[in-house]
């Protein structure tokens, strides 16, 4: 079965799902939802304050979502993780991943059993997932990505389709969503991308493009040292402003989805647009330590998104 034959049309419809979702109702995918869980909320950050606002099913569905992301992510993440043993893994982590799309999980393990049933009753796409999976492959040959466009490539691999999948389990209902989907997906991650500027320095990661480091006279090493303050800053603002235009450009989204569901996407946006104002307040900060909301904050701001009800 393919998997436009599972779901229903991507655009145009505000899904809701009946009480007679196997999320909600079978023992056997509830204990593999159970285990998702866990992982969202060990391992999610700023993610799992927003998902927790989402209603049931769906944010068992989102639940298995994250999981699933996780996993991948995990699979290139090891220090010891060598190019060709990395490559394997993601083979085989894509078989998987295809055999679980179609609804049907051969194997046993929650995070499968949890997929298959978001695949039986959600519109999700399979492309979507096989470009996270390409993104992390990327991930296994430390390399200078040259220009903006390939830094948007790979924002769109790893956190565009991530917002083409949340959209589709939220129920979009304007066609744009997708695309605006993306946009916000990519203002996310290149706020990752800015709060991690040290870490993945230390690990000879550079996601920040060449061209930029070329525009303002300055190398990595000297970024990760600070020791030219006004090169190192004005790149830093440069990359902030680009991330600030893709949550402007993709504000309309927040009107896209089923309205049970903005609270959530509320939240997570917001989580990410507090974090970037942080890193603009003092950029040298992302040298010295990795930038976080406190728990607190991230309270407050699940608070007032399910306060407001999502329609900000």
């Amino acid at each position: 079965m393919e998997i436009s034959e599972i779901g229903r049309a991507r655009t145009g419809e505000s899904l809701t799902v009946c009480a007679t979702s196997a999320l909600a109702t079978d023992p056997q995918v509830r204990a593999a939802v159970a285990v998702c869980r866990e992982i969202t909320r060990t391992r999610a950050g700023n993610f799992y304050w927003g998902l927790r606002l989402t209603p049931e099913p769906r944010r068992s569905a989102m639940y298995a979502i994250y999981a699933w992301m996780r996993e991948a992510d995990d699979i290139v993440d090891g220090p010891q993780v060598s190019r060709a043993a990395g490559h394997a893994l993601v083979t085989a982590f894509r078989e998987q991943t295809r055999q679980a799309l179609t609804g049907v999980a051969e194997s046993e393990e929650p995070i499968w059993r949890a997929l298959a049933a978001v695949a039986r009753e959600y519109p999700i796409s399979a492309s979507d997932f096989y470009e996270m999976l390409d993104g992390q492959i990327a991930d296994l040959d430390p390399r200078r990505l040259q220009s903006w466009d390939e830094l948007r490539h790979y924002c769109c691999q790893v956190a565009g389709t991530v917002g083409s999948v949340c959209v589709s389990i939220w129920g979009q209902t304007d066609p744009q969503a997708s695309d605006l989907a993306v946009e916000r997906g990519i203002a996310f991650q290149l706020t990752n991308i800015l709060r991690d500027v040290g870490e993945d320095l230390k690990s000879n990661r550079v996601y920040l493009p060449e061209s930029e480091f070329a525009r303002f006279a300055i190398t990595p090493e000297e970024l990760a040292l600070w020791s030219r303050p006004r090169g190192c800053e004005a790149l830093m603002r440069s990359v902030i402003t680009t991330a600030r235009e893709h949550f402007v450009r993709s504000e309309p989204l927040d009107q896209m989805i089923d309205p049970a569901c903005r609270a959530t996407l509320w939240a997570m946006t917001e989580i990410y647009r507090q974090l970037l104002e942080t890193i603009a307040r003092d950029p040298a900060q992302v040298t010295r330590r990795r930038v976080r909301l406190s728990t607190p904050r991230k309270m407050w701001i699940a608070l007032r998104a399910r306060t407001l009800g999502g329609n900000s």
